[in-house]
């Protein structure tokens, strides 16, 4: 059974692993660790979650399966892309499932949560920067009718960037 729910305070400990795991499982392959550790430790920090998750305009959503926690999304409605002129919309900021759940479509289930989620608020349409070496999440984004409208050296650390796409759904 897969269930999916908005996070609460309660939750932050459980994003900081399940976030930084997913991450230095995603980045390790392409950036170096000390500053993959580094972008981490930044985002994960207990206060800024905090206060995310107690924000108006920022959602975690968390997907369990088989209460296991596999997953999570964070969704930030009402953010401006330069690259795309509809407003109001939603950025994807991060969703990531556990390696070792690829493949049970949970992912799907988690991402059509959050399109419909958005849809509820109003937004006209998602995006999103996406690490171009990862093909199988480009390849997702793309199934899902995103559409690449721009290029994105996304900052790790002062000495690191990452290329991205920038990605698009309308809706």
């Amino acid at each position: 059974m897969t269930t999916i729910r908005e996070a609460t305070l309660n939750d932050v400990e459980r994003i900081i692993t399940l976030g930084t795991k997913t991450l230095l499982d995603t980045y390790l392959a392409t950036t170096p660790e000390k500053a993959v550790r580094s972008f981490a430790a930044q985002v994960f920090n207990k206060d800024t979650l905090k206060e995310e998750i107690q924000s108006n305009t920022v959602f975690y959503h968390l997907i369990f399966h088989e209460a296991t926690l596999v997953g999570y999304s964070k969704i930030v409605l009402d953010t401006e892309s330069e690259h795309i002129p509809q407003q109001p919309i939603t950025k994807l900021d991060r969703f990531y499932i556990l390696k070792e759940f690829h493949g049970k479509k949970l992912g799907q289930q988690l991402f059509d949560f959050f399109v419909d989620f958005a849809k509820q608020k109003q937004q006209l349409g998602i995006w999103l920067y996406v690490l171009i070496a990862n093909e199988r999440a480009v390849n997702f984004y793309t199934k899902n009718n995103f559409q690449v409208v721009a290029y994105h050296d996304f900052v790790v650390s002062e000495t690191h960037t990452n290329p991205n796409h920038v990605m698009f759904l309308e809706f």
